[in-house]
């Protein structure tokens, strides 16, 4: 328990920002090699969740991280506010059309589990329902990794002071002064809620591991996405398919 409390939301000393975005370099040639094959391979999926609070940093990984990779092989999704049309139907409703196809790489900028954020900080289920909706979860990732699409979840770790910096960001830069929102300031006033909140996900929901990644420093927390990313796919041991033999 309190595996957020434990992880910190700053890289160690051995990382610079010159380091991080040096190597981010060569990272980024090393993405979209991986891909290529990924997509030609087509015997997997991958689904890439990014949750956190606001301001930490899920636009901008998504955007730094992604954005050497062919586009015909990636799908990004923001899951926001529920429709009145999804709201007419079961909460997974909305999400199950965008799960990936063999060969694809799904990007969940939020995803199914603000279905458990939402509710727990609004109080809006009873624990009993809660802990109901995160072993749906389980099940569901569950048969997601049985049918061939992996999931990588990622909670982006930043402080209070860094999102409460973040939010003073967006009132004083005009070039980031579209993205403020009221509920900013009030998400950041609960934020020992949102941390409870997400306790409770990453303690329940662990069918799948979760991996809290460092996000005070956007260079480390990009950097640290990208290479854990890598790693994954590098596991995967992918290959080109065989040629086709043409007879002449």
């Amino acid at each position: 328990m309190n595996k957020i409390k434990q992880s910190p939301t700053s890289p160690d000393d051995t990382f610079s920002k010159k380091k991080c975005k040096k190597e981010m370099r060569i990272l980024h040639n090393k993405l979209f090699e991986l891909q290529n094959v990924f997509y030609a391979d087509s015997r997997f999926s991958l689904l890439i969740i990014f949750q956190g609070t606001d301001t930490a940093g899920k636009d901008g990984t998504i955007r730094h991280v992604m954005s050497c990779m062919n586009p015909m092989g990636v799908r990004v999704t923001p899951f926001k506010e529920p429709t009145a049309e999804e709201l007419n139907h079961d909460f997974l409703w909305r999400i199950v059309p965008h799960f990936p196809a063999k060969g694809m790489i799904a990007v969940f900028n939020r995803s199914y589990y603000e279905d458990i954020l939402v509710p727990f900080i609004g109080k809006k289920l009873s624990k009993e329902e809660l802990n109901q909706r995160c072993q749906l979860m389980n099940v569901l990732e569950n048969h997601l990794e049985s049918n061939g699409i992996h999931v990588l979840k990622f909670f982006l770790n930043v402080s209070h002071e860094e999102q409460k910096k973040r939010i003073k960001e967006r009132l004083t830069q005009p070039h980031k002064r579209w993205k403020y929102s009221p509920e900013d300031k009030a998400s950041a006033d609960r934020y020992d809620d949102y941390m409870e909140a997400y306790e409770t996900i990453i303690e329940q929901c662990n069918v799948c591991e979760w991996h809290i990644v460092p996000a005070d420093k956007r260079w480390y927390r990009n950097y640290a996405v990208a290479d854990f990313l890598i790693k994954h796919l590098e596991s995967l041991h992918l290959q080109f398919p065989e040629s086709i033999k043409v007879n002449k």
